[in-house]
């Protein structure tokens, strides 16, 4: 937790004036028993009412000093806590932004989440009561520990005896909660993992009717939770009155015996009232910092997770002296490549060598888990590979910066994924200085225009969180269109047209010609009408390859092809 504090660097103004506020307040807090006893001999004895309202004033004074010394020091420690969360919020993102997909599958989402914000919230509030606490409570303590014995040296002997009984206490039951506290963290990734799935999965739940096992796993996750905390809860409820007991028992104690000095002439009765308010304010202190030390290692426990993520290299970073590339064609090439995924018994990609050439269309078809999006997927290098290379315009992707490669490539994901916004926000999203003009007219192109006029605010109609007020179809226009308006060099469509019919499909296709004639396209696909006509089609198959050639080339030259094409079409479209 040390190490995330040397970023309260920039709040150390903040800090150090809240600490001398604190130590103030401490200060007036300490003295006002002292000018309570004052009053009780010498005003409330002595009968002198003029002495006890004009040393009353003076408490008035100073508890007033006290109390605009801790608004000030709450709202200076509180911009300090909370400045530092935001500061670790934004390393946090940051890094997770930089992080490879190897890292997002190791890692997980759910944690991810979890680690950004309750694990940061922790962070933040013990932050605020160190600032509040760690520092006035050992004042508070060791100047009452002072003052009481000042004012009676025997009968600060019950203190003596009070508070290592306290400290035991306290230790006990802090040994006993802090595992509890640790295990908290994770039980709320459990639930947030959990609680996930089932909101992104709610269709499929409802479909196959799985609504109940999906309500008891969650039901099992948030009782592992509440057994925890209740575990917790059942020891702080133990903590409190015994403590109270404790703390009584000493008052108790000490107007007992401290009755027994006065009578004995030894001590006077203002000394005893403020000895016994020095009392309540060393145990209250104790009972503050005991407060910190449970609070403390659940901090260091979330501080741990966080840490993780901000010392993590991620496994795709960029070169130290990135080369430019210098002529942009949009020239991809596979050299010898194998992949494979983290913790895997079997390479994704086995040996893959081919080139896909700028105004050239090629395709890359194959059975399900062939490797086809993994494929793709190292080109913009969201992984690398294991051995052999990618190379873009000659270069290998790893020797140049992921900006400028990610700029060169126009990619349609499997799955369609849209922001909340508007339909031209999201067209815009491929570039962000788009102008009206080109954003319809990708919108053209993508065969979304149609659907787009239809809407009552066109191309300023909201999209739903998810773009859940569209059809699959859709969001798949959109999604091309939104490629269409970068004019990248190079065009990936990944399974992109697999919502659209066979109609939309060809017009689309057809349409995405004119566009790129000038870049490289690759297109993976599962149906043979979509690939049929390109000029390059790559057949994988359990990741390597089993033909490269036409369609009428590989009808005679590739066996899985020809079976792929024989599922889908009939004797005469074959012939």
């Amino acid at each position: 937790m040390l190490k995330l504090y040397k970023l309260l660097k920039p709040y150390t103004l903040y800090i150090v004036v809240s600490l001398v506020l604190i130590f103030l307040q401490t200060t007036s807090d300490l003295y006002l028993p002292t000018l309570m006893a004052d009053i009780v001999n010498s005003g409330v004895m002595k009968g002198d009412t003029d002495f006890i309202l004009k040393t009353g004033g003076i408490m008035l004074l100073i508890a007033a000093g006290g109390a605009v010394c801790a608004v000030i020091s709450t709202f200076l420690s509180a911009k300090a806590s909370v400045g530092l969360g935001r500061i670790i919020r934004d390393k946090v993102f940051a890094r997770v932004e930089g992080f490879s997909l190897h890292e997002f599958d190791r890692i997980g989402t759910a944690t991810l989440i979890t680690r950004t914000t309750n694990d940061i919230t922790q962070i933040q509030q013990v932050t605020f009561m160190i600032m509040r606490m760690m520092v006035s409570s050992p004042l508070m303590a060791i100047g009452g520990i002072l003052l009481a014995y000042s004012k009676d040296k025997a009968l600060t002997g019950v203190l003596g005896i009070a508070l290592p009984v306290l400290a035991l206490t306290i230790f006990l039951v802090a040994r006993k909660a802090m595992p509890l506290f640790k295990a908290v963290q994770v039980k709320i990734d459990k639930v947030n993992l959990v609680l996930r799935e089932k909101l992104t999965g709610i269709r499929v739940i409802r479909a196959f009717n799985r609504m109940e096992h999906e309500g008891a796993r969650f039901a099992e996750a948030s009782l592992d939770l509440t057994n925890n905390y209740i575990k917790v809860n059942r020891i702080m409820a133990f903590l409190m009155p015994t403590l109270m007991l404790i703390m009584n028992l000493t008052t108790i104690a000490i107007l007992w015996y401290g009755s027994i000095r006065i009578d004995q002439g030894r001590m006077d009765l203002g000394a005893l009232v403020a000895f016994t308010q020095y009392a309540m304010q060393i145990m209250f202190s104790m009972l503050m910092f005991s407060m910190m030390f449970i609070m403390v290692p659940r901090a260091q426990a979330s501080a741990a997770r966080i840490n993780e993520i901000l010392n993590s290299r991620p496994d795709i970073e960029d070169p130290r002296q990135p080369k430019t590339v210098r002529e942009l064609r949009g020239l991809v090439e596979f050299k010898n490549v194998t992949f494979s995924y983290h913790g895997a018994e079997q390479p994704a990609l086995n040996d893959i060598s081919f080139t896909a050439k700028p105004g050239e269309v090629t395709a890359i078809i194959g059975g399900t888990g062939s490797g086809k999006s993994s494929l793709v997927n190292l080109i913009p290098r969201f992984y690398d590979v294991d051995s052999g290379s990618v190379l873009v315009d000659g270069l290998d992707v790893r020797e140049i910066s992921q900006g400028e490669l990610r700029e060169k490539i126009g990619l349609v994901p499997q799955k369609a994924v849209l922001f909340s916004g508007t339909i031209a926000d999201n067209i815009r999203y491929g570039k962000p200085d788009a102008s009206g003009e080109e954003i319809r007219e990708a919108a053209e192109v993508a065969r979304a225009a149609g659907f787009i006029a239809e809407m009552k605010d066109g191309f300023e109609t909201l999209i739903a969180q998810g773009g859940t007020n569209l059809s699959g179809g859709q969001k798949q226009r959109l999604s091309i269109a939104r490629a269409l308006v970068r004019r990248p060099e190079i065009y990936i469509f990944d399974d992109s047209f697999s919502a659209l019919d066979f109609k939309t499909d060809a017009e689309l296709r057809e349409a995405l010609k004119k566009e790129t004639l000038q870049s490289t396209v690759l297109i993976v696909a599962q149906r043979i009408g979509t690939v049929m006509d390109a000029d390059q089609i790559i057949v994988l198959d359990n990741g390597s390859i089993a033909g490269t050639g036409t369609h009428q080339d590989l009808l005679t030259s590739c066996e899985v092809y020809r079976e792929i094409v024989s599922s889908q079409l009939s004797g005469e479209e074959i012939a």
